[in-house]
């Protein structure tokens, strides 16, 4: 078959820009698949699900979780762990395509290409990631707009506070020149009282783990309206020892010395790597180095928020190119199995470092992780658990784009402060 010329290149994103101004979240498959014809190509989104154990067909004219994928095993998980294409060989010529939004991995589309088309034709391949790299962003578009996408991904059934919590957090993975954050939060169904948070201002990231006593909808609220406070301070351009007291404030009123909140809160300077955090009565940040953990970051301690205490100390930590802040929660740690022994400090270093030395990118390192916790504990957790890890300078934010899109040139700071 003949390469793919430009020109159809052109249909297929005009097709697909035309056709989903007025697209609802849930006819999103419908318009890649009439982009993709233009090609003679046929098209079907998974879209992996909440737990990220199943990739599930996302469609609107298919039953639910029609035709799911398990993402250990199969070649479509194979293409959403490694963020990488991956061809069909025998059958009907096909290739399985992560679907990301910027490094936040969403899923995976197939593409079906007539018989004798080349897969490995630089202008077909240059035409499926194009493809797979506008679905992506449109899926994650569109789906504020409705309830489609959330839908498509969930098993069963969600809690109300879990449900208050989930569309209060960022997406679990972000990535920018300089920087990758990563985040895992369990149970996905049950989750009460952990929360994270992280932003991009100018050339300084902001990040921070909070994790509210209880695991009630009260839990939840006072979890969220710290997270609130957080956000509005930061967004007011409040310093981070300010910030801490207007969330401690907050928390106070809204705990009302019945419910507490831990937290690390932290900023990094981009182009200097200069970390400053301070420690709110939460467990201590690890810090990686070469694949290994080097340290713990003990500095920067207070009582935790919700007794109305105003002091603030803040730590400092320079990092070196590659690093990782590890942030994480109790219930991480504080796992039980049925003998009751811990899953513990050391065994979650071990899993880090042999997640560093298999190169694993981090979201599926944070899966795998967050898997193992599970399944140490029966499946069912006493406590939310929660991890987030932060590189800085390691280049991995490149490796997120590959499997679509060339490396773009690197922005400098000046170009981040726009």
């Amino acid at each position: 078959m003949a390469p793919v010329r430009d020109d159809r290149l052109l249909a297929v994103l005009r097709t697909m820009l035309d056709r989903v101004h007025l697209a609802t979240p849930g006819q999103v498959p419908d318009v890649v698949a009439a982009a993709a014809a233009e090609l003679g190509w046929t098209t079907a989104i998974y879209l992996v699900d909440d737990e990220q154990r199943q990739l599930l067909q996302f469609s609107a004219t298919r039953a639910p979780h029609a035709d799911p994928q398990s993402v250990e095993g199969t070649l479509a998980g194979r293409a959403f762990k490694l963020v990488q294409p991956v061809v069909v060989h025998g059958g009907e010529p096909a290739v399985w395509v992560p679907l990301v939004d910027g490094t936040h991995r969403l899923g995976v589309l197939r593409i079906a290409v007539p018989v004798g088309t080349d897969l490995a034709d630089p202008t077909v391949e240059d035409a499926y990631r194009m493809l797979a790299h506008l679905a992506g962003h449109l899926v994650a578009a569109k789906r504020p707009y409705g309830d489609a996408v959330s839908r498509a991904s969930r098993t069963r059934e969600r809690s109300v506070a879990s449900e208050l919590l989930w569309d209060l957090l960022p997406p679990l993975t972000f990535g920018c020149e300089g920087l990758v954050v990563s985040a895992i939060l369990e149970p996905c169904y049950d989750v009460a009282a952990d929360a994270f948070d992280y932003s991009v201002v100018d050339d300084v990231a902001h990040l921070a783990v909070l994790d509210a006593t209880g695991h009630d909808l009260r839990g939840t609220v006072s979890a969220a309206v710290t997270l609130a406070a957080l956000r509005n301070s930061r967004r007011e351009g409040r310093d981070l020892e300010t910030t801490v007291r207007v969330m401690d404030r907050y928390a106070t009123e809204q705990g009302r010395g019945q419910i507490f909140v831990t937290a690390v809160v932290a900023t990094l300077d981009l182009p200097t790597g200069r970390l400053r955090y301070a420690n709110a009565g939460h467990l201590a940040p690890l810090l990686m180095r070469r694949g290994k953990v080097v340290k713990q970051l003990t500095g920067g301690r207070r009582v935790l928020m919700g007794l109305g205490h105003e002091e603030v100390a803040v730590a400092e930590e320079q990092l070196e190119p590659g690093d990782c802040v590890v942030l994480y929660t109790d219930g991480i740690t504080e796992a039980r199995d049925d003998t009751g022994t811990f899953f513990g400090i050391d065994r979650l270093i071990g899993h880090l470092e042999r997640s560093a030395a298999a190169d694993l990118p981090a979201p599926e390192m944070l899966r795998r992780l967050s898997h193992d916790v599970l399944d140490h504990q029966k499946g069912v957790l006493q406590d939310d658990a929660t991890l987030v890890v932060a590189q800085w300078a390691s280049g991995e934010e490149h490796t997120y784009t590959s499997g679509l899109a060339a490396a773009p040139t690197p922005l400098g700071a000046d170009a981040l402060r726009h």
